[in-house]
């Protein structure tokens, strides 16, 4: 009986949420007036603004403005929250030392001996990935849908996995890595390694460019009915989405780096 009396009331619950969202649909046609469809076209490469006689990317902009959001929230939770570091944290600074003691366990899991500094790297690459998303909040493009913004990232980590395995080993070392078990297979090893910045740069790209063709064509599908819906498609394509993808670029960094230094 109690599942027979609780299912009238779904049924009811949901008439009404769907009646509710077609008023409101309705309400946004009165207003606006109905919706008229457009071509969506996309292009490899985003657009350019001319700037104080400058022409600049776009990309070059959004990310100067996911650099100032993460500079103005670091100054906020320095100075309006965090003021002073406690003996005993608790709090907010209680939450910072734990993220920070968290990706210093994963980098020293994934990539052992690397110090602290590559912690630091691994830090600051998630928190601009997900400042980079959170531009994209507000349905622009974000840095990481430029190809060339994706391939500085990972030309950042063919750095870093050359410079970790020639401080470890020594140029001669990290040759004779690359030669190894026999010299035949050095350049077929070196090409696998300039290949490594290239597919790391394709792959991230490719997944945030899809992530925003499809947020637009939610948008274009569903017209003056594009009210709650895209938001719930956009907690996973620009939120959960973008983490996936950060998680996944860091654990390569790491896991290439690691393997470098063996």
């Amino acid at each position: 009986m109690g599942k027979k009396s609780k299912r009238p009331k779904a049924i009811a619950t949901m008439l009404a949420v769907i009646g509710t969202y077609m008023f409101l649909t309705q309400i946004v046609s009165i207003i606006f007036g109905q919706h008229e469809s457009m071509d969506i076209e996309f292009s490899l490469w985003p657009e350019r603004v001319d700037i104080l006689g400058f022409s600049l990317s776009e990309t070059v902009i959004y990310t100067w403005l996911a650099m100032a959001i993460l500079i103005v929230a670091a100054l906020l939770l320095r100075v309006a929250i965090v003021r002073k570091f406690e003996s005993i944290p608790k709090g907010a600074q209680n939450a910072i030392e734990f993220a920070v003691e968290f990706v210093s366990r994963y980098t020293s899991k994934q990539a052992h001996g690397t110090g602290e500094i590559l912690c630091s790297y691994v830090l600051s690459i998630g928190a601009f990935m997900m400042a980079c998303a959170f531009v994209e909040l507000f349905r622009l493009r974000a840095p990481t849908a430029d190809i060339t913004m994706t391939f500085a990232l990972a030309f950042m980590t063919f750095i870093l996995i050359n410079a970790y395995g020639v401080r470890r080993k020594g140029v001669k070392g990290r040759v004779r890595t690359l030669a190894s078990p026999t010299p035949i297979v050095f350049i077929f090893r070196a090409i696998a390694e300039f290949a490594i910045p290239v597919s790391m740069a394709c792959r991230l790209f490719g997944n945030m460019l899809g992530g925003m063709i499809v947020m637009d064509l939610i948008y274009e599908a569903l017209g003056n009915g594009a009210i709650g819906l895209p938001s719930l498609a956009g907690l996973f394509f620009n939120v959960f989405h973008p983490l996936i993808q950060a998680f996944i670029f860091i654990t390569l960094t790491l896991t290439f780096i690691n393997e470098a230094i063996e």
